[in-house]
């Protein structure tokens, strides 16, 4: 089996790569971009992979609010081509999407599943719905891959950041913390989503999933355990989005049902705190010096 994965640079890709089975070619940005659509052509041309695996993404979630054309170029009209390709070369399509697509039931308090109607509240949330809608209409046999709040230990250490190293970062600066108390989601350790994933592109299950760990907390008891399982005394108060005051609008409640991923055959991920845990060890073996 030959792997192609578009974004293999970032934090899930990093985790995704080493549980391939085959040849895996990782494709960064200068190889396989999304808004170059003839380029990548020619390189997945050259490539001839199985698997066609889509990592990349516009995830600026705030600043996509002033900038939509960027935010749709790659996660809707470069998906689109994307699959459009992935179909005229008759591969399988693996494509990564976004709990963000929910949100617009503000009574919601029970976890989505696949066939929920959709209801994205900002541009970034907009285009990666387009872009679900873009792969299901050209390419036949995808996956789509739902997930909620990544973090993994490739985000942390200069390779770019997430939210449990940011929390960790600021309270080490003696910083005071208001994270919102009043968004509830599942964070997710790349390690498990990825292990999850590779299990599913292996059947010919094709469709769309949800992919995350398991329960459901709110950002600012997610920053609590953090803290708390790392050790660290910190600063830290709730407040609501409100009076946060981000200028793209956030799902209040957008956690994800994996029953689908189980039926599927494919065993879902652990409980988010055992994951938390996982990652802050993973973290700290990678930064202790060889003996």
């Amino acid at each position: 089996m030959r792997y192609a994965v578009i974004g293999a640079a970032g934090q899930l890709g990093h985790d995704l790569c080493p549980r391939l089975q085959g040849d895996v070619i990782r494709l960064g940005r200068p190889e396989a971009d999304l808004t170059h659509p003839q380029a990548l052509e020619r390189s997945l041309n050259e490539i001839r992979p199985d698997i066609v695996i889509n990592c990349a993404a516009y995830n600026f979630v705030d600043k996509a609010e002033s900038e939509p054309d960027v935010a749709f170029a790659v996660n809707t009209w470069g998906v689109r081509h994307l699959a459009r390709t992935c179909q005229k070369l008759g591969v399988r399509l693996v494509h990564f999407s976004s709990d963000f697509v929910f949100g617009v039931d503000e009574r919601r308090i029970t976890p989505y599943v696949e066939t929920d109607l959709p209801g994205p509240l900002g541009i970034y949330a907009l285009s990666k719905l387009a872009g679900e809608y873009a792969v299901q209409a050209e390419c036949e046999c995808h996956f789509i891959i739902r997930t909620c709040g990544l973090y993994g230990v490739w985000g942390s250490g200069g390779k770019g950041t997430n939210f449990v190293e940011t929390m960790l970062r600021l309270a080490s600066q003696g910083k005071p913390l208001k994270v919102v108390a009043d968004q509830v989601c599942t964070p997710s350790y790349t390690v498990d989503v990825a292990s999850a994933a590779v299990s599913l592109m292996t059947t010919s299950h094709f469709g769309l999933y949800h992919v995350t760990n398991a329960g459901s907390t709110s950002w600012h008891d997610f920053a609590k355990t953090i803290f708390e399982l790392a050790g660290i005394r910190a600063d830290l108060t709730p407040t609501t989005s409100k009076e946060y005051g981000a200028p793209a609008r956030r799902p209040h409640y957008s956690v994800l049902s994996n029953a689908k991923l189980k039926s599927s055959g494919v065993t879902p991920a652990r409980e988010w705190r055992e994951a938390l845990a996982a990652y802050l060890q993973e973290r700290r073996s990678k930064s202790e010096p060889a003996s």
